[in-house]
């Protein structure tokens, strides 16, 4: 049990133990190195990357194991438009294809444009980045690093750090703001990857 050993570990002590773990998969450490150079407001990393490279970590395992994309938010309500995210998609995508990472890049500011078409649910405009991570499917995934000045970084954990360092997948809130589908998908290829996790069913 000794990948738990940060459950119910002090704030700081899994904030220090997140950053290591997050930093030690060497693609979060470029990608984050290189946001600052990107036209990217708020630019930061988000939720599967992260988490995933902590599990592996923990684990013993490749940090990057399992990790199918590397999501990148970012916020700019100046232009809504798709036309106006698809050229920082395209801009991102030349500044990173020397990786070997399937990298998302998303502005949160429009995402209330699209979501429902594509889960079904309402979703409110956002106002700013970081905001977006109280809507995820689960506290686990409500992560996000974020660069700041002189090569420090923030940590965004709307719901904390105890879920991911317990190794548990629950649904957020009552649950029936997430799709059932999503989250029936999502926790069974954790499962498989992660069979240390604890699954908390949806409803």
């Amino acid at each position: 049990m000794d990948h738990l050993r940060f459950a119910n570990a002090p704030r700081a002590e899994q904030e220090a133990m997140f950053k290591q773990l997050v930093l030690s998969n060497p693609l979060n450490a470029e990608i984050l190195r290189r946001i600052p150079e990107l036209p990217l407001p708020q630019g930061m990393l988000v939720s599967g990357c992260l988490y995933q490279s902590i599990w592996n970590g923990l684990l013993g395992h490749d940090p990057a194991r399992g990790i199918l994309d590397y999501d990148l938010a970012y916020y700019d309500d100046s232009d809504l438009s798709y036309e106006a995210e698809d050229v920082i998609i395209k801009a991102c995508a030349k500044a990173f294809a020397d990786l070997d990472a399937d990298i998302e890049v998303r502005n949160q500011a429009r995402v209330h444009l699209w979501f429902k078409d594509h889960f079904g649910l309402d979703y409110a405009p956002l106002p700013n980045a970081a905001e977006a991570l109280s809507r995820y499917m689960s506290p686990c995934n409500a992560v996000a690093i974020e660069p700041v000045a002189n090569g420090e970084f923030a940590l965004h954990a709307p719901f904390g750090f105890d879920d991911v360092f317990a190794f548990v997948v629950r649904p957020r809130g009552d649950g029936t703001q997430i799709s059932v589908a999503s989250y029936a998908k999502k926790t069974k290829r954790m499962k498989a990857l992660w069979p240390e996790l604890t699954i908390v069913p949806l409803g």
